[in-house]
Order: structure tokens, then C-alpha cells, then sequence
């Protein structure tokens, strides 16, 4: 209690705290847009469900890994050595994460050229199999973020009490943006293959690094902002082009 009481009064604690919020809500960004591309392939009286199940999995995940910080530590060394390349778990567990969200970007990309024609006889048996796809593949990327944001959160603080309460804060954050997102994307059929690019861009950046290359994460996501923007002035000048349209007829 005495030390709980102690960073409460810490200016510097404070600090850490915001900055490790900040910096989890980034973070997070990544795992909320693969999680809601992802549901919003479900039918829609699964896709809250699938949501929150993901995002309870992620705070799950991130609270035990929390608990075995000392383990995750380790995970850092060097475990292999190929071709004088050193590789760590974490280094390992990046990669498999960066080439799962390329291939799984690309596949949806080329789902989207070229949609396959759904067979009504096997309707009820492709959503039981999607949802559980689904769920496995949300799990799947949870893990290889959980790890990446808490090996940052050690990184950053050495106060225990610190770490879970930005993780939990972040969190609750996706949580409530989960939706809203989920929609936006759902309703604007161009942003889907924005997002897509933008998981290949993570994956990419993944791989890089489970390489040992570091790549800023300012630089990955001044270039989604930036494209982002000029997605949001796309849809502002093709509904302003669809007012004039309706004037004129």
C-alpha cells in the first residue's frame, strides 16, 4: 500500500503513466484493425460477440503475460543462430505474426478482386466454421501483439502497478472504439483495402524486425495517417459529387 501510495505521489509516475497510455493505445491500433476486419466477415448477430471475445482475449493476455514479466524478459536472448543471424523468441514470434498478417491481408485482398459466389446449401456450416476461424486467428495475433506491447511497456517502466494499468486503459480504449471502426469500415468499402495495406505495412514491419532491422513505429504510422487523410478527402469529394448529382436530377 505504502508503495502504491508512493508513485501516486510521483510526478514522474504520472508521466510514465501517460506516456505508456499513449504509447499502448498505438500499439493497439494495430490488433483493432486486424480484429475488426476480421468480425466484420461474420454475419452481423456475430460480429459484436467475435469483437469482444478478441479484445477480452487481448486484455487477458496482456494481464497474464504481466505476470510473468521476468519470463518475458527472456524472451529477448538469443536462442538460435542462423547464418550468423541471432534470433530471439520474441524475434520468432514477430515473424510468424508479420507473415500470418501478410498472407491473411493478401488473401482478403485477392477476396475482394475476385469474390467466390457463396453456396447457400453449405450458408450454416461456413458461419460455425468462420466463427471459430475467426476467434482462432484473433487469438493468434493477440498473442504476437500482447507480447510486442508488453516487451514495451518493460521497456519503458519498471513499475509494475504502471504497466497494468495503461494495458487495462488501452484496452478499455479499443473496446469502445471497437465498434465505431468496425462500422466506418463496413460502411465505406474503399477503407477495407486501405486497412488491408495497412496490415501488410505490419506485417512487413514485423518480419523487419523479428530480423533484427528496427523500424520507427513514428514513420509506419505517419504513412497510415497520411493515407488516411487523403482516403477521408476521397470520400468527402465523392459525396459532395453524389450531392450535386441528386440536386441536378
Amino acid at each position: 500500500m505504502e508503495y502504491l501510495l508512493e508513485l501516486a505521489a510521483s510526478p514522474a509516475a504520472w508521466v510514465a503513466l501517460a506516456t505508456l497510455v499513449v504509447m499502448e493505445i498505438v500499439l493497439g491500433i494495430d490488433n483493432l484493425i486486424f480484429i475488426s476486419i476480421l468480425t466484420n466477415k461474420l454475419p452481423v448477430q456475430h460480429r459484436q460477440k467475435a469483437r469482444r471475445i478478441g479484445i477480452g482475449m487481448a486484455l487477458i493476455l496482456r494481464l497474464a503475460l504481466l505476470s510473468t514479466i521476468a519470463f518475458i524478459v527472456q524472451l529477448t536472448e538469443p536462442v538460435i543462430e542462423i547464418m550468423g543471424q541471432a534470433f530471439s523468441w520474441k524475434d520468432m514470434i514477430l515473424i510468424a505474426g508479420g507473415l500470418f498478417l501478410v498472407w491473411k491481408a493478401t488473401t482478403e485482398i485477392h477476396h475482394s478482386m475476385d469474390p467466390a459466389p457463396e453456396d447457400p446449401k453449405t450458408a450454416t456450416s461456413t458461419v460455425t466454421l468462420g466463427f471459430a476461424a475467426a476467434i482462432g486467428q484473433i487469438l493468434m495475433l493477440d498473442m504476437v501483439f500482447s507480447i510486442d506491447s508488453i516487451i514495451t511497456a518493460v521497456g519503458m517502466t519498471e513499475h509494475l502497478p504502471i504497466m497494468v494499468i495503461a494495458v487495462v486503459v488501452s484496452v478499455m480504449v479499443m473496446l469502445f472504439a471497437a465498434e465505431p471502426l468496425a462500422k466506418f469500415i463496413n460502411d465505406n468499402p474503399t477503407v477495407v483495402m486501405l486497412a488491408l495495406g495497412f496490415l501488410i505495412m505490419i506485417g512487413m514491419t514485423l518480419i523487419a524486425e523479428g530480423f533484427g532491422a528496427h523500424v520507427p513505429k513514428g514513420y509506419v504510422y505517419a504513412a497510415m495517417a497520411f493515407s488516411a487523410a487523403i482516403e477521408v478527402l476521397n470520400m468527402m469529394s465523392r459525396r459532395t459529387k453524389q450531392k450535386k448529382l441528386a440536386q441536378q436530377a
